[in-house]
């Protein structure tokens, strides 16, 4: 026998106003299709929170990924702008061996064994050797060996470069001190008594070497160094009266004589052109006048005027 249940509905008051009348049955069918909307409302709030979840990690992702693209990208342009300046720093390196090379030749330093050590072993034409157009995307690899390898290459050309350079000035110093130590000037003025080589002595009139340059002045007309040197010898010698000796090194010796003073003493350094003593006519001397002469090079003194 079916069992009924009776709803009733009660107004503010107290009072019974309505009542619903329903079978045992049907309320349990009731509550079943009550049940089951809950359950799938539950089901579907719990599969929506698990999209929106995924949703939220997608737009991470993407967001996160489009970073990495830009970031790829602008990696993509500092690649190419490095293989530009790579280039550019080859086309550099090869200027600078052709001025070097230039240099050589101007001041006949040509070194064809250091020509050789100094080439940079780049073939073809620079800008063949890294091509900034290439896809890095798909070349990635190969790009960044071939800038390693180019790299690599460039240190080692630059350090030889410098090499280059450094050989090139040591040179061209030493050359330039050489011109500093090299007699270019007239150690005094006046004019020539008597040259280098065979004459008629003055005081035996017999035929002798004289192996001299002598210079006739006024006494006290200033004698100057005619190149960069050292002073190693200042005093008196015998039939060359005051006498000043410089070394311009190189095997450079020149000899002053006959001097009214010497104005510098054994190891002073001197410039071209500094002043070194006065003309005079001390020791062998038939007049005011200065002795010059060479040695260790091509010999030459200066002897007394006739």
């Amino acid at each position: 026998m079916n069992k009924k249940i009776t709803f009733l509905m009660l107004s503010y008051n107290g009072f019974s106003t309505r009542h619903v009348t329903v079978s045992s049955p049907f309320l349990l069918f009731f509550c079943c299709i009550i049940a089951a909307f809950l359950i799938l409302s539950g089901f579907f709030v719990y599969d929506y929170s698990i999209l929106r979840k995924e949703l939220i990690k997608k737009q991470t992702l993407e967001s996160k990924v489009s970073f990495q693209q830009e970031k790829i990208t602008l990696q993509h342009h500092q690649i190419q702008n490095l293989v530009n300046e790579i280039n550019s720093f080859k086309s550099k390196l090869v200027e600078l061996k052709k001025i070097e090379k230039k240099i050589r030749i101007i001041s006949d330093f040509e070194d064809a064994e250091d020509d050789k050590a100094n080439n940079l072993g780049m073939g073809g034409p620079i800008e063949e050797d890294l091509c900034p157009g290439v896809d890095i995307a798909e070349k990635h690899n190969s790009m960044m060996q071939k800038i390693h390898e180019h790299m690599e290459m460039l240190n080692l050309a630059s350090t030889r470069q410098q090499e280059g350079f450094n050989s090139l000035l040591k040179s061209l110093e030493d050359k330039r001190n050489l011109l500093a130590a090299t007699p270019s000037i007239c150690p005094t003025k006046g004019w020539i008594s008597s040259r280098f080589g065979y004459r008629k002595c003055p005081f035996t009139g017999r035929r002798r070497f004289h192996s001299g340059l002598d210079i006739a002045a006024r006494k006290g007309t200033p004698i100057v160094a005619p190149a960069d040197g050292k002073v190693t010898y200042a005093g008196k010698k015998g039939l060359l009266g005051n006498l000043v000796v410089i070394d311009h090194g190189y095997g450079m010796i020149t000899r002053y004589a006959h001097l009214y003073k010497a104005l510098k003493k054994k190891g002073d350094i001197i410039k071209r052109g500094e002043i070194i003593g006065l003309v005079g006519s001390t020791g062998r001397s038939t007049g005011p006048h200065h002795r010059t002469g060479r040695q260790y090079g091509t010999k030459h003194r200066t002897p007394s005027p006739l």
